[in-house]
């Protein structure tokens, strides 16, 4: 079974717009869990746009009685203070993401090119405090054998690429689909595991959900956006279904 991580940034995103604490986001969060997701998922930036710090520990302290039945998964760069707030909550995952200055969202995986040394300390430390350390990378052979020199538990392939195919037509919709499973069977033979995340949505996960040895996928802003329709556990329970294998109606 792929399990699916909801990612709340959004939620944090509307109520910062407008200051205060409504929309709640551990409300949001126990709204998923009793859908009945795998994981709830935060990307704390350092300008604090969205999830902020206090968020992160209020959604430890919800997730904590939920214990290896929902997933805490905190992504974001390796900078000091995050680093510090993932070795003082311990979450179940921690994914490693390049930040780019002034980005809205996510752009690329870790250039293959990338230091090994300071990060693979980075990954060492938290595996050593019993955290699972995913790094975020482009489907290719590269990167994923980045990830294996460094010593992560899994890889987390960044989907954008594959959403824009998606949606150009049949011959590179398959094209780009076929890139993805020649990255994911490659982390399989380097003994990585297999997440994906950044733009799925119920459309084209019909054909991702297909993808060999796929464990986790992080969904955020398509699945935020659907609750704005049909509610957020509606939008939750149509994503798990997918995911099940059940067929789009």
């Amino acid at each position: 079974m792929i399990n699916l991580s909801v990612n709340v940034n959004k939620v944090a995103t509307i109520r910062n717009s407008r200051g205060g604490t409504v929309p709640s986001v551990v409300e949001a969060a126990q709204v998923c869990i009793d859908a009945g997701v795998q994981g709830i998922t935060v990307h704390p930036r350092a300008d604090a746009r969205h999830i902020t710090f206090d968020d992160v520990r209020q959604l430890a302290r919800l997730l904590a009685p939920y214990e290896r039945r929902v997933e805490f998964n905190i992504e974001g760069d390796p900078r000091p203070e995050l680093l510090d707030l993932v070795r003082e909550v311990r979450p179940d995952q921690c994914t490693l993401v390049p930040v780019l200055p002034f980005e809205i969202t996510s752009q690329a995986g870790w250039p293959p090119d990338t230091p090994v040394g300071e990060m693979r300390r980075f990954v060492a430390d938290l595996r050593a405090r019993g955290v699972r350390v995913s790094l975020f990378v482009d489907p290719e052979t590269a990167p994923v054998d980045w990830a294996a020199e460094i010593g992560a538990d899994r890889v987390e392939l960044y989907t954008e690429p594959y959403a824009r195919a998606f949606h150009a037509g049949e011959p590179l919709r398959r094209a780009s689909f076929e890139m993805y499973v020649a990255a994911a069977r490659h982390a399989h033979a380097r003994q990585l595991g297999v997440n994906a995340g950044h733009d799925l949505d119920l459309d084209n996960l019909v054909l991702f959900r297909t993808l060999p040895y796929l464990a986790e996928v992080s969904i955020g802003h398509a699945l935020i956006s659907h609750a704005i329709f049909v509610g957020l556990e509606r939008s939750v329970r149509e994503y798990r279904s997918v995911l099940a294998g059940d067929p789009r109606s």
